[in-house]
């Protein structure tokens, strides 16, 4: 979860839908995957969101969060086009290798940079 969700007033019921979450830290980016149950908890869903940190002029930071929301009738569908995408590119255009970032900084306890 992120820290701004446990601020809001309704927190607790969002917890409720949460049932898995796996974080992938990459440079300056988080990945999260969170698996989520639907409001009467008899099917499930993913969601995959990117936090990047964006600091302020007065040395404050925020967080920019894009997300995307997958549905299990979709699941074969998206897996399809990534790998093929992924393929495509370790393929065509990296000579058959994807370079690796260095680990520019340390997440803190909570996973954010």
């Amino acid at each position: 979860m992120y820290r701004e969700d446990r601020d809001q007033v309704n927190f607790q019921d969002r917890n409720a839908e949460d049932v898995y979450s796996k974080p992938v830290r990459a440079g300056k980016r988080t990945y999260f995957f969170d698996v989520k149950s639907t409001r009467g908890q008899n099917d499930y869903y993913l969601t995959i969101t990117e936090s990047k940190r964006r600091n302020n002029p007065d040395g404050s930071y925020t967080y920019d969060k894009h997300k995307i929301f997958l549905y299990k009738e979709d699941f074969d569908k998206f897996k399809e086009g990534l790998d093929e995408v992924i393929k495509y590119i370790t393929d065509n255009c990296f000579g058959g290798e994807i370079p690796v970032r260095p680990e520019a900084q340390e997440p803190d306890q909570e996973g954010y940079f």
